[in-house]
């Protein structure tokens, strides 16, 4: 399968899933690239002054978090170098009475419904309640066609990449294979599923017609 085919398979599943995710009351949208979904993060979030982040990747390969620093907003970044534990703690906390939190998703099911696995759970917890806006960035890599291939995609790709990435010793990162461990440095102990927009928070959701993070 060739990059241009793949894409036009992505973007037909991108709009049955921006169909679907509106239906569940979500703001959705779908990017052709990075470029375009990094000026359409930028224009959602615009009267937004305070803003946290998820532990995601996808958010700062787009530029979002120096963009909002040249302009003078106030970020809370629990991944900002030298922090002391009492410093993250606090951060991890701001994120979740901050303006506008973004984030990505592990898995999003092309019936709408967008999935997390989280370690510590501020990411889950302050993308359902708290913030006055969330802004979920996703690849298209991460749709998925239904909620059970979203839980299988965590399970068999998202999870065992994300633990080798971060070095923790568990057993994924030795075999690649999810055994649902009982490691001291398990990453997986938090799942949460949108099924529909919270009552109390806007969600925006872009998808990107393109692999990014795991």
């Amino acid at each position: 399968m060739s990059d241009e085919q793949l894409k036009w398979l992505w973007e037909k599943s991108g709009q049955r899933c921006v169909k679907n995710m509106k239906k569940r009351g979500f703001d959705a949208y779908f990017a052709p690239d990075a470029r375009n979904a990094s000026t359409l993060a930028l224009d959602l979030a615009a009267d937004c002054e305070t803003f946290g982040f998820g532990g995601s990747s996808t958010t700062r390969a787009l530029g979002i978090v120096e963009a909002l620093k040249k302009s003078g907003k106030t970020l809370y970044d629990h991944w900002m170098p030298g922090l002391t534990s009492a410093e993250d703690m606090e951060i991890r906390l701001a994120q979740g009475r901050c303006d506008c939190f973004f984030c990505s998703a592990n898995a999003v099911a092309e019936t709408g419904e967008i999935v997390n696995v989280d370690g510590i759970g501020n990411r889950t917890a302050a993308m359902t309640f708290g913030p006055g806006m969330v802004i979920i960035i996703a690849g298209m890599n991460k749709v998925v066609p239904d909620l059970d291939s979203a839980l299988a995609r965590i399970r068999e790709k998202a999870a065992p990449m994300r633990a080798k990435s971060l070095e923790t010793k568990t057993p994924c990162t030795e075999t690649g294979i999810c055994s649902d461990c009982m490691s001291p440095q398990r990453i997986c102990n938090i799942t949460t599923i949108l099924h529909y927009k919270p009552m109390l928070t806007r969600v925006a959701v872009i998808l990107v017609n393109q692999a990014m993070g795991f």
